[in-house]
């Protein structure tokens, strides 16, 4: 049985770019793609507890679509990127909520 992917999510390319007046800025570039939602498996979850990592998410997509992003925003939420294992044409990526800032 093949999965469609379904699941929109927008991974995220960070750059840094000047100002006007030479100040560095941090500017982020959403792309969307689409990808199928898994659990995190407990085995993994407690692997990276053990490294104070806590996933929360794991999404599947095309391998061609991922460019070492380091975050992604699934239904408005901000994630980091913590793993990304390819498989051939797909690749699973691993994520963990951002906290917020304050």
């Amino acid at each position: 049985m093949k999965l469609r992917h379904h699941e929109v999510i927008y991974l995220i390319s960070t750059q840094i770019i000047e100002d006007e007046i030479g100040n560095q800025i941090e500017q982020d570039t959403e792309r969307k793609v689409y990808a199928n939602e898994f659990s995190v498996s407990q085995s993994e979850f407690y692997n990276a507890a053990v490294t104070g990592m806590r996933p929360s998410k794991s999404f599947e997509i095309y391998s061609f679509e991922y460019n070492g992003e380091e975050k992604l925003k699934h239904n408005g939420v901000i994630y980091r990127i913590i793993r990304a294992e390819t498989r051939g044409e797909k690749t699973r990526i691993t994520c963990e909520r951002v906290a917020a800032d304050g």
